[in-house]
């Protein structure tokens, strides 16, 4: 079973993370599936309740769309209410060593944009450094990030194309967590 953590600020609105959410309900693997923005509008996180979903699991997947170079507030507040002292790291914070934490994501812009001379200058791996030591500091097993270019529409992307890109990184999220 896979705990799906949904870091979006506005599901309704998303048409590329809405997509792999579905397909990833409908793909008959086991998922929990705990929306952050629908359970706390209000940003006030239940760490205890959130801890305890994330003990329950071995597979942790966060789905989140990439806003300016980094995950939304509500995850990254998510992060930093959750991931406590003593629960994810400190000498006694072992719970959640050994399990996979495996990013998500979808990129805007295409993939033209993100290298040395792009507009962006940088590649997406290397703004997920901050999920991988995350990850080891809570010695968690750092997963390869999935993720796909070209989800804005206001780009020139078409809904079916945003769709279709989204289906496929569903199923090789469904194949990993399958794997592990």
């Amino acid at each position: 079973m896979a705990l799906l953590i949904v870091g979006h600020p506005d599901i309704r609105k998303s048409l590329a993370n809405k997509t792999i959410i579905g397909e990833l309900e409908n793909s008959g693997i086991n998922v929990e599936i705990r929306n952050l923005s629908a359970l706390y509008p209000d940003y006030n996180i239940n760490a205890e309740a959130e801890q305890e979903a994330l003990i329950r699991h071995q597979n942790i997947v966060f789905q989140y769309p990439l806003y300016w170079y980094n995950m939304p507030a509500i995850l990254k507040h998510w992060f930093d209410v959750v991931f406590t002292y003593q629960f994810a790291y400190g000498s006694a914070g072992d719970k959640l060593k050994g399990k996979n934490f495996i990013p998500s994501f979808t990129v805007g812009a295409p993939e033209s944009e993100y290298h040395a001379l792009g507009e962006h200058h940088f590649r997406i791996f290397e703004f997920c450094k901050n999920l991988e030591q995350t990850a080891y500091y809570a010695q968690m097993n750092y997963v390869e990030p999935f993720y796909f270019y070209g989800t804005s529409l206001h780009a020139g992307y078409t809904e079916e194309d945003v769709k279709t890109q989204a289906r496929e990184q569903a199923k090789k999220l469904v194949q990993k967590l399958q794997e592990l």
